[in-house]
């Protein structure tokens, strides 16, 4: 049954209740009954009305009434019969105007006087007229009408249609404590709705606790948990719902995939980003390119996993990346000490172009050379390059180079001049006589000798002054 063909029933419900010749009298009036000249007449017209439907004859009968002379009882009773037909006609308005007439002439007792106002409401939310329709459930109020659990949850839906939050949040928040441990979707839903409309942030956020916990696959209410979040600029926190809501299997799409992987690495976590990227590319949840590939290589470089991070970019050279993706791969092997792999990918850089700095590239193959023990081809590397890095490698193995000539010239040196020493020695133990002399003093010549030969004869020497 529809909301219209239920609050009609209502309506003609209360207009029952309250209507018909036995109901009490209103102080202004004093008649008790109908007269037999007319009791007659409203008889058959409310049998008609009431039990055969015959509205038509209901109608005649009234107007026939209304031609005679009647006390305030039977004028009341004429005009509380008459709402009904209207109401039961769709003469709704018409309806109003009758019970308005019979409640200020007296005619409907104080007693009933509240469940007529909230009917007239009820007629009014038929005609879609929402500020009538809450004026008079204001009325039935101050007549002393006591809303019950369905009338608090109306009176909720009704100021919310109508704008105005503020009430509907108080008769929502009723209607929730009357349903107590027994819940119900729509009321709080109504109240996340309303919560949201007045700016009442931590009302919100426990309702949506309730219903997350409630719902846990329900995604509207995750969104609105972190829609809170980035609305007060709490990324973090709104970081953390996103990612429940990926472990949840909440996140299908490729951009909300794509969110995730941001996200970790906005906060710091490079590894997890990748990590995600490359498992929703290899499900096909996040399209495999050429720029998706560079950004998992860039992840796993960042979080220092080199190893990881080698076949992706080889895939992503493989996809058209170029020598932009070849250096950035030998890049990765001289990290990881490959030295020979480095070389390689680089030359391959360089043949295949697209690489920003090619001096510095050449400065990287020098290097693998150099620790490849490849002294000439490294200095022919960084020879070519031909910027400052690479003369500084250049002045560097010159310095490395003059150091180890300077060190076997040195031991020589020392070797000459130790001998020498011991000659003098034995110059002045010659006043002893040659049979005293030591040993070592017998063979000193030849050795003082063969030492200055071998000074001589060092290429480390040359130019070298004793």
């Amino acid at each position: 049954m529809g909301i219209r063909a239920t609050l009609r029933g209502a309506v003609i419900v209360g207009l029952m209740a309250t209507m018909g010749a036995g109901a009490a009298l209103a102080q202004a009036c004093t008649e008790t009954e109908f007269t037999s000249k007319t009791g007659q007449t409203y008889l058959e017209a409310e049998q008609a009305a009431m039990v055969k439907k015959d509205f038509a004859t209901a109608i005649s009968k009234l107007n026939s009434l209304r031609t005679q002379t009647l006390n305030c009882y039977e004028e009341g009773a004429v005009i509380k019969l008459s709402a009904y037909i209207k109401i039961e006609n769709g003469d709704r308005r018409g309806a109003v105007q009758d019970l308005l007439t019979a409640l200020n002439k007296g005619y409907i007792p104080e007693a009933d006087a509240a469940q007529t106002y909230y009917n007239i409401a009820q007629i009014y939310l038929q005609e879609e007229d929402l500020g009538k329709a809450l004026e008079y459930m204001t009325r039935w109020q101050q007549a002393g009408g006591k809303p019950d659990r369905t009338q608090k949850w109306q009176l909720a839906v009704l100021n919310q249609r109508a704008d105005k939050f503020k009430e509907a949040v108080r008769w929502a928040e009723e209607v929730r404590r009357d349903d107590g441990s027994n819940f119900k979707q729509e009321v709080y839903d109504l109240l996340l709705f309303l919560y949201n409309q007045t700016g009442e942030k931590a009302k919100m956020a426990e309702v949506l606790e309730v219903l997350v916990e409630r719902n846990p696959t329900e995604r509207k209410y995750w969104d609105a948990i972190a829609g809170n979040y980035f609305a007060d600029n709490e990324e973090r926190k709104a970081f953390e719902v996103q990612k429940a809501m990926y472990l949840g299997g909440l996140l299908t799409t490729q951009d909300e995939l794509m969110r995730i992987v941001n996200f970790y690495n906005r906060f710091n976590a490079p590894y997890h980003a990748a990590r995600v990227l490359e498992k929703e590319m290899n499900a096909g949840r996040i399209t495999r390119n050429l720029e998706r590939l560079e950004l998992l290589a860039n992840l796993y470089q960042v979080a220092r996993e080199h190893e990881k991070a080698i076949p992706v970019i080889k895939q992503a050279a493989d996809a058209g990346g170029g020598g932009a993706m070849y250096e950035r791969l030998g890049r990765s092997y001289a990290d990881l000490q490959k030295w020979k792999e480095a070389e390689d990918a680089l030359n391959k850089a360089i043949s295949l172009g697209g690489i920003k700095d090619r001096g510095n590239a050449y400065v990287l193959i020098g290097q693998s050379r150099y620790e490849r023990g490849d002294r000439a081809g490294a200095r022919e590397s960084f020879k070519t390059a031909g910027n400052s890095a690479g003369r500084s490698w250049i002045d560097f193995m010159n310095s490395e180079e003059n150091t180890k000539r300077a060190l076997v010239c040195f031991e020589v040196q020392s070797a000459w001049l130790n001998i020498e020493n011991e000659a003098k020695i034995c110059k002045r133990l010659a006043v002893l006589g040659e049979e005293n002399l030591p040993e070592n003093c017998k063979t000193i010549k030849e050795r003082l000798e063969a030492a200055e030969a071998k000074y001589n004869a060092t290429p480390e020497c040359k130019g070298q002054g004793t």
